[in-house]
């Protein structure tokens, strides 16, 4: 059971329409922005910074930035954001084996040496305590540039909000987080868990 009950998406008209953005994303408003609006500063905040992090201003794909979300969330534990990024990244031309192959990017051949740093990047910046070392700074110095080392660190630094914000709230599942979770995490110990 959810911490606090999502509101309706036409409770805010400002934030109904910034969350537009998330009919693309994801196709639908998600139950974290639809809570987040019982202070509509923050879910305006939010869903600016959202959009901010996910433009595309250099080489890191949308693809790519739902993937290390995806690793991010799955390391933190937060099955609402596993589900989510998933859908997202299929949405922005993820192919079945790249979802499929996600955990095993170390030996893939689906995934170039550039992103196989982005994702040990996230691991180790989404884990408590951090541990990004000199290795992975100079795996991403290499493959990246500055900027898009940030994007990559926001993309990271985002989910750890939602992870927290969502985990904590016990964040209600849409049934089309739900049904992309049960196509594409089933090799996982995935579930909906809380997020019922």
């Amino acid at each position: 059971m959810p911490l606090i009950t999502p509101l309706a998406q036409d409770h805010d008209a400002d934030v109904r329409e910034l969350a537009s953005f998330f009919n693309e994303t994801l196709g639908f408003c998600p139950n974290s922005v639809l809570t987040m609006q019982r202070r509509p500063a923050i879910a305006k905040a939010f869903i600016q910074l959202n959009k901010a992090v996910m433009a595309n201003e250099g080489r890191v794909t949308a693809e790519q930035k739902r993937l290390i979300g995806y690793l991010t969330s799955a390391n933190t534990g937060c099955n609402y954001c596993q589900a989510h990024t998933i859908l997202a990244a299929e949405r922005y031309g993820g192919s079945a084996e790249r979802l499929a192959a996600i955990w095993q990017f170390r030996d893939s051949p689906l995934f170039s040496a550039a992103e196989k740093a982005a994702f040990e990047f996230a691991l180790a910046a989404s884990s408590v305590p951090n541990a990004v070392d000199d290795s992975i700074q100079s795996a991403m110095q290499q493959h990246w540039d500055e900027g898009e080392i940030v994007e990559i660190l926001g993309v990271i630094a985002l989910f750890g909000y939602l992870n927290r914000w969502n985990d904590s709230m016990a964040t209600t599942l849409e049934p089309g987080a739900v049904a992309a979770g049960n196509t594409h995490l089933q090799q996982s110990s995935w579930q909906v868990g809380k997020h019922r």
